[in-house]
């Protein structure tokens, strides 16, 4: 268990890192955001298969379907910015503008 734990943890981090340093891009924002959502879905799922509770079964569920909504209006939001402002740079968005 722990070291897939670890491994699920380092994913986590390397996401972070990604949404940390690129952010030239929309559309890496929200791919680096989905890793960190999937890696917390697994670490949630794995926890909840070691420990055999059922009180916390429903909980990686729940993340999903959060994850689910996260991507969905993320990408509302993409389309949104690219056809007003013509790309999904993230240099050309000004919030003082819009």
């Amino acid at each position: 268990m722990p070291a897939t734990l670890y491994l699920l943890s380092i994913s986590f981090l390397l996401g972070l890192l990604g949404l940390t340093f690129h952010r030239i891009h929309f559309m890496s924002i929200l791919i680096c955001i989905e890793t960190m959502m999937l890696a917390l879905y697994l670490m949630m799922t794995t926890l909840t298969s070691f420990t055999n509770t059922a009180t916390t079964a429903i909980m990686p569920i729940l993340l999903l379907a959060m994850s689910a909504c996260e991507a969905s209006s993320g990408l509302a939001l993409l389309v949104a910015t690219s056809r007003t402002h013509g790309t999904d740079h993230m240099k050309s968005l000004n919030l003082l503008k819009c």
